[in-house]
């Protein structure tokens, strides 16, 4: 049974970049929940942010820094449901700054996106497998 992840990575879990799958890898199943994530870079060290939302392709994390935009990162979190650890590497795609109004009170909100290359074991397989049995947007 063909998961989300089987149009956008290959078994061995790296970026299948072939036309038909480009296409295919904004209909990915995402879900919103806030978690901590290990981000690691070669250039810029270890550090933990929040998760706010995950998908096949990439994760939304929020920090007070982001990284610089086409930096290389790894990127490691248990799943919400308990069931494995994923570790992905990524690139940064783009940079969020969100201000908002919560109770009165003026609020911002930092990020980043970060696309995902490849995966590491099954990384693939786990955060395919959760996404399936989570609540997920479309």
């Amino acid at each position: 049974m063909p998961t989300p992840l089987d149009s956008a990575f290959d078994e061995n879990g790296n970026e299948d970049t072939t036309p038909s799958s480009l296409s295919d890898q904004r209909a990915h199943l995402r879900f919103d929940k806030m978690f901590t994530v290990r981000l690691e870079s070669p250039l810029f060290g270890e550090s933990y942010c929040i998760a706010r939302n995950v998908s096949a392709g990439g994760i939304f994390l929020e920090l007070p820094d982001p990284l610089p935009l086409g930096a290389t990162v790894r990127v490691c979190f248990l799943v919400p449901d308990g069931s494995g650890e994923v570790v992905a590497t990524g690139e940064v795609k783009n940079h969020y700054f969100i201000n908002f109004t919560q109770g009165g009170t003026s609020r911002a909100v930092s990020g980043m996106a970060v696309r995902f290359t490849s995966f590491e074991n099954e990384g693939h397989h786990i955060l395919a497998d959760c996404l399936s049995r989570m609540r997920v947007l479309h």
